[in-house]
């Protein structure tokens, strides 16, 4: 872990600094089955996403976060499409503490939400879902 790295989580749901976020709880892909890991992200841009993406009626929240344990890149973001890590996302089992949340952010406009939204609906359809092995 790079001690000078920011990572971020994106959610709907609310958390205070000190909270820990642990894997368990269903997914907001897919199927939304029970997610054996937790992800995060060092890009704001991602977290974005996360946050407007995720399940729920509440305003998205991205908070500042540290991982607790080992983690690793996320596959389902680092395959033969996406070589590397350009998200700079990644997943844990070890879950993560809240260290505050980010109030000033931005979020994508509509157009590209919808399609977002799209697209994943697509992948839902042809039973895509999240790598969790």
């Amino acid at each position: 872990m790079n001690e000078t790295t920011t990572y971020y989580h994106g959610t709907k749901a609310d958390l205070q600094a000190g909270d820990l976020i642990v894997a368990g709880y269903n997914s907001n892909y897919g199927s939304q089955r029970q997610a054996k890991y937790v992800y995060f992200t060092a890009t704001l841009d991602a977290a974005t996403w996360g946050a407007e993406l995720a399940q729920g009626d509440g305003a998205g929240k991205i908070y500042i976060v540290e991982p607790t344990g080992a983690f690793e890149d996320d596959p389902n973001l680092t395959d033969k499409k996406f070589p590397g890590n350009p998200t700079r996302s990644y997943r844990t089992k070890d879950g993560l503490r809240v260290i505050g949340e980010l109030k000033d952010w931005t979020g994508h406009s509509a157009e590209q939400l919808q399609q977002m939204r799209d697209n994943l609906q697509k992948l839902k359809d042809q039973g895509i879902e999240a790598i969790e092995e």
